[in-house]
């Protein structure tokens, strides 16, 4: 006897199987069936997945470190290209009659052993640190990554050999090599200890590159595109590099503010930037005698060296977690 029609009810819906048969749902639990797959936070439809640069700017802009550290670069930048916004003082102006005095109306870090303001000295001081600091990285990651990148990719002699020249870099101490380096250069700009920097600070990076472009070279996609025809130069630049630059970048980040600290470091030997330059490292080494007589002159520059190293690593901390699918 054939079954009875069931009458229509606007709440009710049926449902395929799958198995040839039907199935009898409430209309809420049809509904649900059509609905967009939710985000993994729950706000609403997930239109389509995120990229991994998209979920690291996700996480970026809800990190409280990134962007205390962001906002601190940001300010320092600022200031070192427009230091006179803060300041209005020469660095270079002194006067030794008011050498080794305190604070005072005016000049709020007090005065040095030459009797220049500490507080503009400072201010200024920043320009070069993120010059330094800046330039050197760009230099370090073009390099490195050119180097280390063509040599993942290819392999061969060619990547051997490049293994064995950056060994013998990483035997250089890098305080050691700078005091035999640029002892014997005269001249007063930022430019010898960036080339330096970028000397010694390229073998880290290629490193890092070299493994990152072995790893994605072996994927999938890129062996599907080798396949299809498509060049080296297109399989380097379109599909690698996009994918391998993330390590490069988190390495970098970090590797800044240890820059900015070298710098410092060759300046206070008298190697780096020599006076007149203003420099962090300069009057760190310059206040060091008086410590016990100024200890402001020494207390200011240092405490803005540690503040601005400080800020560059906790940036690279923040993009390394982003950029680490394993700490998902």
């Amino acid at each position: 006897m054939p079954d009875q029609q069931q009458p229509y009810e606007p709440e009710r819906a049926v449902a395929g199987t799958g198995m040839g048969g039907q199935m009898d749902l409430g209309a809420s639990e049809a509904i649900t069936l059509e609905k967009a797959p939710e985000s993994p936070d729950g706000t609403g439809p997930q239109d389509k997945p995120r990229s991994l640069w998209s979920d690291a700017g996700h996480d970026l802009r809800r990190n409280p470190v990134f962007i205390i550290s962001a906002l601190v670069i940001l300010f320092l930048i600022v200031i070192s290209i427009w230091p006179s916004l803060i300041a209005s003082g020469s660095p270079l102006k002194c006067d030794l009659a008011k050498a080794q005095e305190g604070s005072q109306s005016g000049h709020p870090f007090g005065f040095n052993g030459q009797g220049c303001d500490v507080y503009t000295r400072t201010v200024y001081g920043a320009r070069t640190s993120v010059a330094v600091g800046v330039l050197a990285t760009l230099g370090v990651a073009v390099l490195g990554s050119v180097l280390g990148g063509l040599a993942g990719f290819f392999g061969g002699a060619g990547d051997a050999i490049l293994s064995r020249i950056t060994d013998v870099f990483f035997a250089i101490p890098v305080v050691l090599g700078g005091l035999v380096l640029l002892s014997v250069i005269t001249s007063n700009t930022v430019w010898p200890v960036i080339g330096f920097i970028v000397l010694l600070g390229w073998p880290q990076i290629s490193r890092i590159a070299r493994g990152s472009v072995i790893t994605a070279k072996q994927n999938d996609y890129v062996q599907a595109a080798r396949a299809l025809g498509a060049s080296n130069s297109r399989l380097l630049l379109r599909h690698i590099a996009p994918n391998a630059v993330a390590p490069v970048i988190v390495v970098a980040t970090i590797a800044l503010g240890t820059y900015i600290s070298l710098e410092a470091t060759l300046s206070f030997l008298g190697v780096g930037l020599k006076p007149p330059s203003v420099s962090w490292g300069i009057d760190i080494s310059a206040a060091a005698p008086y410590v016990r007589n100024a200890p402001h002159a020494l207390l200011w520059p240092s405490g803005a060296l540690a503040v601005t190293v400080l800020a560059f690593i906790m940036l690279g901390d923040a993009v390394r977690d982003a950029l680490d699918p394993k700490l998902r």
